[in-house]
């Protein structure tokens, strides 16, 4: 393990000058959606668990938009280390189109259909009048947010990754002040409770996309080729479908998947427990693993630029294990503190601020537990999935790795354990974590396979 971990002076400065802007823009961000469960929950477990309903389809949105950035991100990081800003261009321009026409679609479903929305997700009439107001609102967003994100990992692709700490931090900044004056009704604004959230978000991500178009037009490291932006051309189209197409696959059908335990607990007897309980360590696990994403993302764009720059196979081999043994390593020191802090502050403390009813706070406390255990090979899974083998140009095979555990696994052992036997929480829990079992292995094989490692850029791809 160790003799892994040994490398190049400079490397762990590389890594940590990558890592630590995306990890501080994803505290920022769960930090401060921490803090919007918090006051959604001060108004009862019922608006909570209508918020966590709603937001399924927000989730499959904010997941394909992640796709398509994860997807551009394959071929920008290669083309970075060639030295290709044109191709930049053209697969920036070719993402935005594609995150456009997708959220301005889902968004006017959410907005037309909400009720027929929600009652896919479950059947609690009182949570679909809740959450309807919240879902038609905060579906416009993500049109601006899309668009605002792409560009930011397109930044972070060409390791430029403070830009999207920068934005996402004003963003929530302004999110957050507005859910505390909306929700509740303060210096004199009316008190909107759910829907004032969903006011909040939308005003946010306005915000936000201003920000990234004026920076965008201002940027001189990166800056636009109009060109090459409007007219992207069909060789990079064609890169684009390839290599993109099993990411963005990847992302919906693992949100959807991922919605689908939501949609379960839905419609278990106690619903509204299980939900709340859910909004609540689903915060908790987004804090917990904000060092994980921000290593697999910087992993991403090392991995990318070394294939790029035209590296051997055994040296990037060499890097990309060092990056998944360090991922591994901070899993564990992650699984220890969430394990220190469950009994001595998280049931005590947090459970009770939170008024979670008795049976929220026992699935509350199932579920922190099981992902604490679960978190060292999560994150390993995280990195070498959406780091490692994407950035290799190996989507095909880490889709399969991605999706196939939970889908063939851990959806239905919970439906089965929640729906079918109505096992205990503790048992329907646990059969969340089948995923992560099945993951691991199938991960780690692939991996030394070496067969993960190609070069798919394209020199000067032109129409």
């Amino acid at each position: 393990m160790f003799s892994a971990l040994r490398r190049e002076p400079g490397f762990y400065r590389r890594l940590w000058e990558l890592s630590f802007p995306i990890i501080l823009q994803n505290l920022i961000t769960t930090s401060l959606g921490f803090a919007d469960t918090f006051m959604v929950g001060l108004l009862g477990n019922a608006e909570m668990a209508a918020v966590t309903a709603a937001n399924v389809p927000v989730f499959i949105i904010q997941l394909m938009i992640f796709g398509f950035q994860s997807g551009m991100a394959v071929l920008v990081s290669q083309y970075w280390g060639r030295g290709d800003t044109a191709s930049i261009n053209r697969c920036l321009g070719v993402a935005l189109y594609a995150v456009t026409a997708v959220s301005a679609v889902l968004a006017l479903i959410t907005c037309f259909f909400p009720t027929q929305v929600l009652g896919l997700i479950t059947p609690n009439p009182d949570l679909v009048a809740l959450g309807k107001g919240y879902i038609r609102i905060v579906g416009f967003s993500y049109v601006f947010n899309s668009i605002s994100s792409i560009y930011a990992g397109v930044q972070r692709s060409t390791e430029h990754p403070s830009f999207g700490m920068m934005l996402f931090g004003i963003s929530m900044a302004v999110n957050t002040s507005l859910n505390y004056v909306l929700i509740f009704g303060k210096f004199g604004a009316p008190a909107l409770g759910v829907t004032g959230a969903a006011v909040a978000t939308l005003t946010s991500r306005i915000v936000e996309f201003a920000v990234a178009v004026g920076y965008a037009l201002w940027c001189k490291r990166l800056p636009l080729q109009w060109g090459c932006l409007l007219r992207p051309g069909r060789a990079i189209l064609r890169n684009f479908i390839r290599y993109s197409t099993p990411v963005v696959c990847n992302e919906t059908l693992w949100s959807l998947g991922t919605s689908m335990l939501t949609v379960i607990m839905g419609h278990m007897a106690s619903s509204q427990d299980m939900l709340a309980a859910y909004a609540l360590v689903g915060s908790i696990d987004r804090l917990a693993t904000v060092v994980c994403f921000g290593l697999a993302a910087s992993a991403a764009v090392i991995v990318g630029k070394e294939i790029g720059a035209g590296s051997t196979r055994e040296h990037v081999y060499s890097v990309s294990r060092t990056l998944l043994w360090a991922s591994g390593l901070v899993g564990a020191v992650v699984m220890a503190v969430l394990l220190l802090l469950l009994p001595v502050f998280f049931r005590p403390v947090l459970f009770s601020l939170f008024k979670l009813s008795g049976g929220a706070a026992y699935a509350a406390t199932c579920m922190c537990l099981l992902y604490a255990l679960a978190m060292p090979t999560r994150a390993f899974d995280t990195t070498n999935v959406t780091g490692v083998l994407r950035a290799g140009g190996d989507a095909r095979v880490a889709f399969f790795i991605d999706v196939g555990p939970l889908w063939l696994a851990a959806i239905p052992l919970m439906a089965l354990t929640a729906l079918v036997l109505d096992a205990p929480v503790f048992l329907v829990c646990l059969s969340m974590q089948a995923e992560n079992l099945c993951k691991f292995p199938l991960g780690l094989v692939r991996f030394h396979s070496r067969r993960w490692i190609n070069d798919i850029t394209r020199e000067g791809a032109q129409e």
